[in-house]
């Protein structure tokens, strides 16, 4: 088995004398290492032998070969006009048992810092950067408040204060008898109560930050390979990327310091909550000794609050090399302190109170007005950030929603927690209150809070909405499969019978494919919608302080009717929402056309770095990328060879990264192949300051050579749009899908609409696959001339552009 050298070092000027690779005189050797896509498969497959054997890596990720290319290196004679295979398998990065299905509840956080990413190009100096990057951390922290608020809602508002302070709701349920004023025991008081209830959201904070820690040592802690010296890049500042530093796949350190002010954060939630019921109760009863220390203990909890948005503040990502120092002592102490308040503030709420006794909702209630608000702000803010940065961007043709993205994907994100969050409280308050329904007249317990039941039946209004965008993008399909179906036939042999039944299944295909492209007005729809209706929820719940169904107790019956039947429908929504969630993302895990449709939004979510929520689920290509640079600089270094490196789908997003990360002799000596690659069509757009025009340009200007293969039929996969030297395009398509269109001597029997999958099938993959390899290779006809030679040189690209 070959096996890496633990750091690529310096190449030798004199090549025949290198160390560890073959003599100049033999043959070069070429390596095509191929990256799978979405959904992954498995090295036999991409190889196309059963015999495979693993050369480096784990069970996690590793490159593997057929058994008899084992010891290639050793064989060149046997190599000859054609490369050794390599597969790179990452499947078991983002895939995992049903138990994972569960990271899916982390949705809000994923795209969150999604949000983070999305932000225009403008140039990284300008200074609207910086707070941009500080508003997403800053709504990322609030999104942890508000899953620690719900769990707070859910344990010590319904349960302990609502429903275990309420005779008639504690009767029958055997798990809270000892919690009952009735049965008098030391547990029975509220204080207590609450005290004990507090374990529930600390327990949810220490599993999020256990899991954070456990892939953050797993993920964030592969360093990239050392770069060689005197290769300083000279890319025009116009097309460098931040995918090219050194540090920028390595965020250890960064989550490190969110995941302390996150769990800060989460706890000190917990402390406030407990704060403000004892306040209450201090002020009732007059315990002057106790509102003194209630006083005393929300003054710590406001320090340390402050610190952690001190840090959150200063907390931003260090890309030009990998960021190895250690946390300020502060930073690593401050979720022990806030731990430590925590516990000083549930002694001080079970101090007995003699008398005291809940009723009502549990002070604080409002808190998620509050929260709902703010976020409201932060994402208007947000707004007028990247409008500002929409402005300065170089290039900003083919951006999503015109620099918006960002904003609207972060109000997304808060409007899928407020979901979560509400939908769990009011299933769990209908489960406590039996047959009743909480807040109505006669319920044996309030319920949550006023604003979640507003929120409730706002969804069946924003579920209209997108039901219409939906409809209006099936009768677009139709218009378009209508249109497109006149050119199909000419597309193909006209000595093909055409086939009205088929024609009509190929225009559908291409037509449903192009629907990726209207995905901003989608998002653009509910985004806005979401906005309007959720700022009237907020205003209704403070303008009224009743349920929507109560509110309008008043009104004319029709309106009665529609409030209360809006609300009922809404809160079962948002119940079935969380349910659905964890269904889907159990499926996925199960069923591999599930794990392919939904994988395509999981691993473009998980492929960028933590870099606003450290709870969002761990990005995979902190890993991969540095595998893939790993193996490319040591391969190159040792054997002295080329490399094509050939990607497929969301592997081709991987390949293009790695090749971003390499120095620009070893970048020079790489060919990438590209296949239903969505750099363009989906990074680009929608991640313009990292995939934009100018970034493709840089990095076609500094590798060997670049091809893309497209289809019309692919729903993922697009054009690159550049051009090379001399008008020779990189994109080669579209490609003919299916590859007959009837019935031939050649294929009896009706070719498959191969769509996203198989571009192996078709001829032009080979030719261009073979163009690329005789590139590479010296020693093979149809060799670079040597004005062309990319020896310690990048080559040399065009910047323009092409129509695809």
């Amino acid at each position: 088995m070959e096996t890496a050298d633990p750091t690529p070092h310096a190449r030798s000027t004199d090549r025949d004398t290198a160390a560890d690779g073959p003599p100049r005189t033999a043959p070069q050797l070429s390596l095509e290492l191929l990256v799978h896509g979405v959904g992954g498969t498995t090295a036999q497959e991409m190889l196309g032998d059963p015999r495979v054997q693993l050369i480096t890596g784990d069970d996690t990720a590793a490159c593997y070969r057929r058994t008899d290319d084992a010891d290639a290196e050793q064989r060149p004679d046997d190599y000859r006009g054609e490369p050794v295979r390599e597969a790179y398998c990452w499947s078991n990065l983002t895939s995992g048992n049903g138990a994972r299905a569960l990271w899916l509840i982390l949705v809000p956080f994923m795209v969150a810092n999604l949000a983070h990413w999305m932000r225009p190009a403008a140039p990284s100096e300008h200074p609207a950067q910086r707070i941009y990057d500080l508003l997403v951390r800053i709504l990322a922290l609030t999104l942890t408040v508000l899953l620690a608020a719900a769990s707070c809602e859910v344990a010590l508002d319904l349960t302990a204060w609502q429903c275990a302070g309420t005779t008639v709701c504690a009767a029958g349920k055997s798990w809270m008898g000892f919690l009952s004023p009735d049965n008098s025991g030391w547990w029975s008081a509220p204080g207590r109560r609450l005290a004990l209830a507090s374990m529930v959201p600390l327990l949810v904070i220490g599993f999020l930050w256990g899991l954070s820690r456990r892939t953050w040592s797993a993920y964030e802690s592969a360093s990239p390979p050392p770069r060689l010296p005197g290769t300083s890049r000279d890319t025009p500042v116009a097309e460098r990327t931040a995918l090219s530093r050194e540090g920028f796949w390595y965020g250890r350190r960064l989550v490190a310091r969110l995941r302390a002010a996150h769990t800060t954060a989460g706890v000190l939630t917990v402390a406030a909550v407990l704060l403000a019921a004892a306040a209450k109760a201090d002020g009732d009863g007059g315990h002057p000794v106790l509102a003194v220390t209630g006083r005393a203990l929300t003054a710590l909890v406001i320090v340390l609050a402050a610190v952690t948005l001190i840090v959150v503040w200063r907390t931003a990502r260090s890309e030009d090399a990998p960021d190895v120092s250690s946390d300020h002592l502060v930073v690593r102490a401050l979720p022990f302190a806030s731990l430590a308040v925590l516990a000083l503030t549930m002694v001080h709420i079970g101090w007995a109170r003699p008398g005291a006794r809940s009723h009502g909702p549990l002070p604080g209630a409002d808190a998620f007005g509050g929260i709902a608000v703010f976020q409201g702000v932060l994402v208007l803010a947000l707004a007028v950030t990247a409008w500002v940065l929409q402005r300065a961007a170089r290039d900003d043709a083919r951006t999503a929603l015109r620099g918006m993205g960002g904003p609207a994907v972060a109000l997304l994100a808060c409007a899928v927690g407020g979901v979560l969050s509400g939908g769990v409280a009011q299933r769990f308050a209908d489960w406590l209150d039996g047959g009743a329904t909480p807040g109505q007249a006669h319920a044996p317990i309030p319920g949550p809070p006023v604003l979640l039941s507003w929120q409730a039946s706002v969804i069946p209004a924003l579920l209209v909405v997108v039901a219409a965008v939906a409809v209006l993008a099936a009768v677009r399909v139709v218009i378009v499969r209508n249109r497109v179906a006149k050119d199909v036939p000419g597309l193909y042999d006209p000595r093909e019978q055409p086939d009205a039944g088929r024609t009509k299944r190929i225009a559908a295909t291409i037509a449903g494919a192009g629907l990726t492209d209207s995905a901003p007005v989608l998002i653009a729809a509910t985004s806005a919608v979401t906005l309007v209706l959720g700022a009237g929820a907020v205003i209704g719940a403070w303008l009224t302080g009743r349920a929507p169904g109560r509110a309008t107790e008043g009104a004319p019956p029709v309106v009665h009717a529609a409030a209360e039947t809006a609300e009922s429908l809404g809160s079962w929504l948002m119940g079935a929402g969380v349910i659905l969630l964890i269904t889907m993302g159990r499926r996925a895990y199960r069923d591999h056309s599930a794990r392919r449709t939904i994988g395509i939004l999981w691993d473009v979510g998980t492929f960028w770095p933590r870099a606003a929520h450290p709870f969002a689920p761990p990005c995979y290509a902190e890993r991969a990328v540095p595998d893939l640079t790993w193996r490319m600089a040591t391969w190159t270094e040792r054997f002295d060879g080329r490399l094509v490196l050939s990607g497929h789908s969301q592997g081709s997003v991987l390949a293009a990264a790695a090749v971003w990360q390499l120095d620009l002799v070893t970048r020079s000596r790489v060919a990438l192949l590209t296949y239903g690659s969505p750099l363009e069509r989906l990074y680009g757009r929608w991640f313009p300051a990292f995939f934009g025009p100018p970034a493709l340009t840089g990095l076609h200007r500094e590798m060997d050579d670049w091809r893309n293969l497209w289809r019309f039929t692919d729903p993922i996969g697009g054009p690159i749009r550049l051009t090379c030297e001399g008008g020779r395009r990189i994109d080669q398509g579209p490609l003919r899908d299916p590859l007959s269109f009837g019935r031939t001597l050649q294929n009896p029997l009706p070719a498959q609409i191969l769509g996203h999958g198989d571009y192996q099938a078709d001829p032009v993959f080979g030719t261009v696959r073979a163009e690329l390899i005789a590139r590479l290779s010296p020693d093979l006809p149809g060799q670079r001339p040597a004005d062309e030679s990319t020896e310690g040189r990048p080559a040399q690209g065009s910047s323009g552009r092409s129509s695809g």
